[in-house]
């Protein structure tokens, strides 16, 4: 069976020993950019292999891609291959933060063609609570080839957004907390504001009070009250620097909205022109 959205501690915790499942931490502070590996030095879920946000999932920054931009496919894959990712690999991400780094590498193994991929609901903490075994022992890792099949149409840039600025059949979706929505409380990036046109859905809304994911059910009714019935095509997902944009992305497909898209350089790629229109308030 192939995980594609979700997957359960207790399910994890059967496939420890499987040869044909990887398991990635994705643990990361945004303030603190040592504090994800020295976590998973200390302990992890076993065979875990650690996969750093600026590192391993963002690329090289021009001034104008944003905080986190893709690393070049190549690159990417070449990293997969290293960790003893291959096609056939069922990959199951997870971290501390909700899901939130997680839906990152989701969505970039998406990106490049493989479709069995899952972030652990509940995450890390989730697990600890469970009681599940942990371990400081470093995974035992053979190295393989991953062969990308790039999913481009996945993900748009900047230009795309600015020429669909208020268009009837293109809803920008911003997964960062109203408050930066709305231009308040700024501390990440140097303008604030948001895309004006956009709607704001924060990704902590995608989760219930225990740090899973809401029923689908759930998650379906509250997206379709905010966005309407329009394709998952004509929804582009961006927050600050394109990580918590995957997590509603994430969201949308559990809910069985299926097909939105990413705009990976988000704010902080679209203020990076002073030349750009910025909104500021509520919707």
């Amino acid at each position: 069976m192939a995980y594609t959205t979700l997957v359960t501690v207790e399910t994890l915790a059967r496939h420890l020993d499987a040869p044909d499942w990887v398991i990635c931490d994705c643990r990361h502070e945004l303030t603190n950019y040592h504090a994800g590996r020295r976590a998973c030095k200390q302990s992890h879920i076993a065979g875990a292999r650690f996969l750093h946000l600026d590192e391993d999932l963002s690329g090289p920054k021009t001034g104008a891609n944003g905080r986190h931009p893709l690393p070049h496919p190549i690159t990417l894959t070449l990293r997969l291959g290293a960790l003893g990712i291959d096609n056939a690999k069922q990959v199951v991400a997870y971290d501390a933060s909700g899901g939130s780094v997680a839906a990152r590498l989701w969505w970039m193994l998406r990106w490049v063609g493989h479709a069995r991929v899952a972030v652990l609901d509940g995450g890390w903490d989730a697990w600890i609570k469970a009681g599940q075994p942990v371990t400081a022992e470093p995974p035992a890792i053979r190295p393989t080839t991953f062969n990308p099949n790039l999913q481009p149409r996945q993900a748009v840039d900047t230009a795309f957004v600015a020429a669909h600025l208020n268009h009837p059949e293109v809803c920008v979706l911003d997964a960062r907390s109203p408050e930066r929505f709305r231009g308040e409380n700024e501390t990440l990036d140097p303008v604030a504001g948001h895309i004006p046109g956009a709607v704001n859905r924060f990704f902590k809304l995608n989760l219930d009070e225990t740090g899973c994911f809401k029923p689908a059910a759930g998650l379906k009714r509250e997206f379709t009250d905010l966005l309407g019935h329009r394709p998952g095509a004509g929804i582009v997902h961006q927050c600050g620097s394109g990580v918590t944009a995957c997590h509603n992305l994430l969201a949308m497909e559990i809910a069985g909205l299926t097909g939105s898209l990413l705009y990976p350089g988000s704010w902080s790629a679209w203020v990076s022109d002073p030349s750009r229109p910025v909104a500021k308030g509520a919707v």
